[in-house]
Protein backbone atom coordinates (compact mmCIF):
# COMPACT_ATOMS: atom_id res chain seq x y z
CA UNK A 1 0.00 0.00 0.00
CA UNK A 2 1.02 3.55 -0.68
CA UNK A 3 -0.03 7.02 1.26
CA UNK A 4 -1.63 9.80 -0.93
CA UNK A 5 1.04 12.15 -0.21
CA UNK A 6 1.10 13.43 3.74
CA UNK A 7 -2.72 12.39 3.99
CA UNK A 8 -4.10 8.65 5.66
CA UNK A 9 -5.45 7.64 2.75
CA UNK A 10 -3.40 4.12 2.23
CA UNK A 11 -4.07 2.92 -1.33
CA UNK A 12 -3.42 -0.38 -3.07
CA UNK A 13 -0.49 0.98 -6.03
CA UNK A 14 -2.81 0.42 -9.40
CA UNK A 15 -6.01 2.74 -9.43
CA UNK A 16 -9.57 1.04 -10.98
CA UNK A 17 -10.28 3.72 -13.04
CA UNK A 18 -13.94 3.03 -13.60
CA UNK A 19 -15.35 5.61 -16.54
CA UNK A 20 -16.39 2.27 -18.90
CA UNK A 21 -19.14 1.54 -16.13
CA UNK A 22 -22.07 1.84 -17.44
CA UNK A 23 -20.44 1.78 -20.93
CA UNK A 24 -18.59 -0.42 -22.28
CA UNK A 25 -18.88 -2.15 -19.24
CA UNK A 26 -22.46 -3.20 -17.91
CA UNK A 27 -23.48 -3.72 -14.66
CA UNK A 28 -22.79 -7.31 -14.28
CA UNK A 29 -19.76 -6.93 -15.38
CA UNK A 30 -18.93 -4.05 -13.41
CA UNK A 31 -19.59 -5.73 -10.23
CA UNK A 32 -17.49 -8.53 -11.82
CA UNK A 33 -13.96 -6.16 -11.82
CA UNK A 34 -15.04 -4.77 -8.92
CA UNK A 35 -14.98 -7.59 -6.95
CA UNK A 36 -12.15 -9.34 -8.57
CA UNK A 37 -10.35 -5.81 -7.92
CA UNK A 38 -11.10 -5.93 -3.96
CA UNK A 39 -10.82 -9.59 -3.80
CA UNK A 40 -6.66 -9.05 -5.00
CA UNK A 41 -5.95 -6.27 -2.34
CA UNK A 42 -7.54 -3.46 -4.37
CA UNK A 43 -8.97 -0.65 -2.45
CA UNK A 44 -8.58 2.46 -4.42
CA UNK A 45 -11.68 3.24 -6.54
CA UNK A 46 -11.76 6.47 -9.34
CA UNK A 47 -14.84 7.82 -10.57
CA UNK A 48 -16.43 10.97 -11.71
CA UNK A 49 -20.21 11.96 -11.93
CA UNK A 50 -19.55 12.98 -15.85
CA UNK A 51 -18.66 8.96 -16.36
CA UNK A 52 -19.75 8.16 -18.96
CA UNK A 53 -22.38 11.17 -19.59
CA UNK A 54 -20.86 11.77 -23.50
CA UNK A 55 -21.68 8.31 -24.16
CA UNK A 56 -24.91 7.79 -21.79
CA UNK A 57 -26.36 10.72 -20.72
CA UNK A 58 -26.47 9.85 -17.31
CA UNK A 59 -23.55 9.20 -14.94
CA UNK A 60 -24.25 5.74 -14.59
CA UNK A 61 -20.56 4.64 -13.02
CA UNK A 62 -21.09 6.42 -9.70
CA UNK A 63 -24.34 4.66 -9.99
CA UNK A 64 -23.20 1.17 -10.62
CA UNK A 65 -20.51 1.62 -7.82
CA UNK A 66 -23.15 2.82 -5.30
CA UNK A 67 -25.30 -0.94 -6.06
CA UNK A 68 -22.19 -2.32 -5.85
CA UNK A 69 -21.20 -0.52 -2.76
CA UNK A 70 -24.86 -1.19 -1.05
CA UNK A 71 -24.07 -5.10 -1.51
CA UNK A 72 -20.74 -4.83 0.62
CA UNK A 73 -20.18 -4.35 4.22
CA UNK A 74 -16.55 -2.66 4.61
CA UNK A 75 -16.79 1.07 3.15
CA UNK A 76 -14.65 2.06 5.58
CA UNK A 77 -11.91 -0.29 3.84
CA UNK A 78 -12.22 1.05 0.49
CA UNK A 79 -11.00 4.34 -0.75
CA UNK A 80 -13.50 6.23 -3.36
CA UNK A 81 -12.70 9.07 -5.12
CA UNK A 82 -14.93 10.97 -7.28
CA UNK A 83 -14.52 14.69 -9.12
CA UNK A 84 -16.96 17.71 -9.51
CA UNK A 85 -16.80 20.09 -12.64
CA UNK A 86 -17.06 19.09 -16.20
CA UNK A 87 -20.73 17.21 -16.27
CA UNK A 88 -23.18 18.87 -18.03
CA UNK A 89 -25.27 21.29 -15.86
CA UNK A 90 -22.86 21.43 -13.01
CA UNK A 91 -19.52 22.51 -15.40
CA UNK A 92 -17.03 24.87 -12.88
CA UNK A 93 -16.44 25.00 -9.44
CA UNK A 94 -18.35 27.64 -8.03
CA UNK A 95 -19.37 27.25 -4.40
CA UNK A 96 -23.48 25.86 -5.34
CA UNK A 97 -21.82 23.67 -8.13
CA UNK A 98 -19.90 21.91 -5.68
CA UNK A 99 -22.21 21.81 -3.16
CA UNK A 100 -25.04 20.66 -5.53
CA UNK A 101 -22.95 18.07 -7.48
CA UNK A 102 -21.34 16.37 -4.42
CA UNK A 103 -24.84 15.59 -2.73
CA UNK A 104 -25.78 14.38 -6.05
CA UNK A 105 -22.11 12.10 -5.97
CA UNK A 106 -23.28 10.82 -2.09
CA UNK A 107 -26.88 9.99 -3.13
CA UNK A 108 -25.42 7.91 -5.91
CA UNK A 109 -22.84 6.50 -4.48
CA UNK A 110 -24.81 5.91 -1.71
CA UNK A 111 -22.30 6.66 1.34
CA UNK A 112 -22.07 9.01 3.71
CA UNK A 113 -18.67 10.57 2.63
CA UNK A 114 -15.80 10.47 -0.42
CA UNK A 115 -12.45 10.06 0.75
CA UNK A 116 -10.74 12.20 -2.42
CA UNK A 117 -13.63 15.10 -3.95
CA UNK A 118 -11.16 16.16 -7.16
CA UNK A 119 -11.87 19.13 -8.76
CA UNK A 120 -11.99 17.80 -12.19
CA UNK A 121 -10.87 20.93 -14.08
CA UNK A 122 -10.05 24.36 -13.79
CA UNK A 123 -12.09 26.98 -13.20
CA UNK A 124 -10.61 30.36 -14.33
CA UNK A 125 -13.72 32.05 -13.48
CA UNK A 126 -14.73 31.62 -9.94
CA UNK A 127 -12.02 33.20 -7.84
CA UNK A 128 -9.72 30.12 -6.65
CA UNK A 129 -10.31 31.00 -2.75
CA UNK A 130 -14.36 30.77 -3.26
CA UNK A 131 -13.63 27.06 -4.51
CA UNK A 132 -11.42 26.35 -1.52
CA UNK A 133 -13.58 27.56 0.30
CA UNK A 134 -16.03 25.32 -0.19
CA UNK A 135 -14.03 22.13 -0.30
CA UNK A 136 -13.05 23.05 3.11
CA UNK A 137 -16.73 23.18 4.20
CA UNK A 138 -17.39 19.85 3.50
CA UNK A 139 -14.37 18.54 4.94
CA UNK A 140 -15.36 20.31 8.16
CA UNK A 141 -18.87 18.61 7.62
CA UNK A 142 -17.36 15.36 7.05
CA UNK A 143 -18.70 15.01 3.33
CA UNK A 144 -15.73 14.44 2.15
CA UNK A 145 -11.89 13.45 3.40
CA UNK A 146 -9.87 14.89 1.01
CA UNK A 147 -9.94 17.44 -2.13
CA UNK A 148 -7.62 17.41 -4.98
CA UNK A 149 -6.89 18.68 -8.19
CA UNK A 150 -7.38 17.21 -11.52
CA UNK A 151 -5.96 18.96 -14.88
CA UNK A 152 -4.64 22.60 -13.63
CA UNK A 153 -1.26 23.83 -14.65
CA UNK A 154 1.72 23.85 -12.29
CA UNK A 155 0.99 27.98 -11.91
CA UNK A 156 -2.54 27.66 -11.17
CA UNK A 157 -1.66 24.52 -8.69
CA UNK A 158 0.88 26.38 -6.48
CA UNK A 159 -1.21 29.71 -6.74
CA UNK A 160 -4.03 27.46 -4.71
CA UNK A 161 -1.81 25.42 -2.51
CA UNK A 162 -0.40 29.37 -1.53
CA UNK A 163 -3.88 30.42 -1.41
CA UNK A 164 -5.12 27.48 1.16
CA UNK A 165 -1.60 28.15 3.11
CA UNK A 166 -2.75 31.89 3.57
CA UNK A 167 -6.70 31.67 4.20
CA UNK A 168 -5.95 28.62 6.74
CA UNK A 169 -7.84 26.39 4.06
CA UNK A 170 -8.14 23.05 2.82
CA UNK A 171 -5.13 22.31 0.36
CA UNK A 172 -5.11 19.95 -2.33
CA UNK A 173 -3.81 16.77 -1.38
CA UNK A 174 -2.93 15.01 -4.66
CA UNK A 175 -2.77 15.83 -8.72
CA UNK A 176 -4.72 13.57 -11.35
CA UNK A 177 -3.32 14.37 -15.08
CA UNK A 178 -2.18 12.77 -17.95
CA UNK A 179 1.17 10.67 -17.81
CA UNK A 180 2.58 7.64 -19.87
CA UNK A 181 5.18 6.31 -21.55
CA UNK A 182 4.12 8.11 -24.78
CA UNK A 183 3.04 11.10 -22.99
CA UNK A 184 5.16 12.84 -20.67
CA UNK A 185 4.20 16.49 -20.22
CA UNK A 186 4.02 16.10 -16.44
CA UNK A 187 7.82 16.05 -16.07
CA UNK A 188 8.11 19.69 -15.91
CA UNK A 189 7.10 22.05 -13.59
CA UNK A 190 4.18 20.43 -12.71
CA UNK A 191 5.70 17.65 -11.13
CA UNK A 192 7.96 19.73 -9.70
CA UNK A 193 5.43 22.17 -7.98
CA UNK A 194 3.76 18.40 -6.44
CA UNK A 195 7.07 17.32 -5.41
CA UNK A 196 8.19 20.51 -3.42
CA UNK A 197 4.31 20.93 -1.93
CA UNK A 198 4.39 17.13 -0.75
CA UNK A 199 1.50 15.93 -2.89
CA UNK A 200 1.27 12.66 -4.43
CA UNK A 201 0.00 11.82 -7.77
CA UNK A 202 -2.73 9.33 -9.47
CA UNK A 203 -2.07 9.75 -13.03
CA UNK A 204 -4.77 8.82 -15.45
CA UNK A 205 -4.67 7.94 -19.26
CA UNK A 206 -2.00 5.27 -17.59
CA UNK A 207 -1.81 2.75 -20.87
CA UNK A 208 -2.67 5.92 -23.56
CA UNK A 209 -5.96 5.25 -24.26
CA UNK A 210 -4.71 1.59 -24.61
CA UNK A 211 -1.88 1.66 -27.37
CA UNK A 212 0.18 0.90 -24.11
CA UNK A 213 -1.85 -2.68 -23.94
CA UNK A 214 0.05 -4.12 -27.19
CA UNK A 215 -2.77 -4.70 -28.86
CA UNK A 216 -2.19 -2.00 -31.88
CA UNK A 217 0.24 -3.04 -34.22
CA UNK A 218 0.94 -1.97 -38.18
CA UNK A 219 -1.93 -3.70 -39.97
CA UNK A 220 -4.10 -4.73 -36.68
CA UNK A 221 -7.81 -3.28 -36.39
CA UNK A 222 -8.93 -3.30 -33.29
CA UNK A 223 -12.50 -2.73 -31.72
CA UNK A 224 -12.30 0.08 -29.46
CA UNK A 225 -14.11 3.57 -29.16
CA UNK A 226 -10.72 4.80 -28.26
CA UNK A 227 -8.56 3.09 -31.05
CA UNK A 228 -8.49 6.45 -33.53
CA UNK A 229 -6.56 8.34 -30.88
CA UNK A 230 -4.29 5.36 -29.69
CA UNK A 231 -3.87 4.93 -33.46
CA UNK A 232 -2.08 8.21 -33.62
CA UNK A 233 0.92 7.07 -31.65
CA UNK A 234 1.52 4.04 -33.59
CA UNK A 235 1.80 6.35 -36.63
CA UNK A 236 4.85 7.84 -34.99
CA UNK A 237 8.51 6.60 -34.89
CA UNK A 238 8.33 7.49 -31.04
CA UNK A 239 5.25 5.24 -30.48
CA UNK A 240 6.56 2.32 -32.55
CA UNK A 241 10.15 2.59 -30.60
CA UNK A 242 7.76 2.68 -27.28
CA UNK A 243 5.95 0.02 -28.15
CA UNK A 244 8.50 -2.46 -29.47
CA UNK A 245 10.64 -1.61 -25.72
CA UNK A 246 7.56 -2.43 -23.72
CA UNK A 247 6.52 -6.06 -25.65
CA UNK A 248 10.28 -7.05 -25.44
CA UNK A 249 10.63 -6.32 -22.11
CA UNK A 250 7.00 -7.90 -21.07
CA UNK A 251 7.97 -10.75 -22.55
CA UNK A 252 11.39 -11.16 -20.98
CA UNK A 253 8.87 -10.80 -17.60
CA UNK A 254 6.26 -13.24 -19.44
CA UNK A 255 3.52 -10.77 -18.67
CA UNK A 256 1.31 -8.43 -20.30
CA UNK A 257 2.63 -4.62 -21.92
CA UNK A 258 -0.02 -3.35 -19.90
CA UNK A 259 1.36 -4.32 -16.61
CA UNK A 260 5.28 -3.38 -17.67
CA UNK A 261 3.90 -0.05 -18.47
CA UNK A 262 1.71 0.44 -15.30
CA UNK A 263 4.40 -0.55 -13.43
CA UNK A 264 7.20 1.57 -15.02
CA UNK A 265 4.59 4.29 -14.12
CA UNK A 266 4.32 3.67 -10.74
CA UNK A 267 7.86 3.66 -10.33
CA UNK A 268 8.69 7.65 -11.16
CA UNK A 269 8.85 10.15 -8.83
CA UNK A 270 5.58 11.99 -6.78
CA UNK A 271 3.35 8.76 -8.50
CA UNK A 272 1.26 7.11 -5.59
CA UNK A 273 -1.29 5.52 -8.11
CA UNK A 274 -1.45 5.26 -11.42
CA UNK A 275 -5.41 4.81 -12.91
CA UNK A 276 -6.06 2.14 -15.15
CA UNK A 277 -9.75 0.82 -16.50
CA UNK A 278 -10.50 -2.88 -16.94
CA UNK A 279 -14.10 -3.60 -19.14
CA UNK A 280 -13.48 -7.31 -18.35
CA UNK A 281 -12.45 -9.43 -15.35
CA UNK A 282 -9.66 -10.52 -18.35
CA UNK A 283 -8.54 -7.02 -18.65
CA UNK A 284 -8.23 -6.71 -15.06
CA UNK A 285 -5.29 -9.08 -14.24
CA UNK A 286 -2.90 -7.11 -16.31
CA UNK A 287 -3.43 -4.23 -13.72
CA UNK A 288 -3.04 -6.69 -10.72
CA UNK A 289 0.03 -7.87 -12.23
CA UNK A 290 1.33 -4.64 -12.63
CA UNK A 291 0.49 -3.58 -8.92
CA UNK A 292 2.83 -6.56 -7.64
CA UNK A 293 5.88 -6.02 -10.53
CA UNK A 294 9.00 -4.30 -9.46
CA UNK A 295 10.91 -3.41 -12.47
CA UNK A 296 14.61 -3.65 -12.50
CA UNK A 297 16.74 -0.66 -13.01
CA UNK A 298 17.82 -1.76 -16.17
CA UNK A 299 14.45 -2.13 -17.61
CA UNK A 300 13.19 1.01 -16.20
CA UNK A 301 16.11 2.75 -18.03
CA UNK A 302 15.41 0.89 -21.19
CA UNK A 303 11.88 1.90 -21.23
CA UNK A 304 12.54 5.52 -20.31
CA UNK A 305 15.07 6.11 -22.84
CA UNK A 306 12.91 4.43 -25.57
CA UNK A 307 9.99 6.62 -24.53
CA UNK A 308 11.82 10.00 -24.33
CA UNK A 309 10.37 12.10 -28.01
Amino acid sequence: MRSIGTTDLSVFPISLGTNVFGWTADKETSFAVLDEYVENGGNFIDTADVYPYWATGDSASETIIGEWLAHRHDRDSLVIATKVGMLEGLQGLAPATIRTAVEDSLRRLRTDYIDLYWAHVDDHDTPMVESLAAFDALVREGKIRYAGASNHSAARLAEALKISDDEGLVRYVALQQQYNLVERDYESETRDVVAREGLGSTPYFGLARGFLTGKYAPGVTVESPRAGKAGEYLATEHGRRTLEVLTQVAADRVVHPASVALAWLAAQPTVTAPIASARSVEQLRALITAAELTLSAEELALLDDASRP
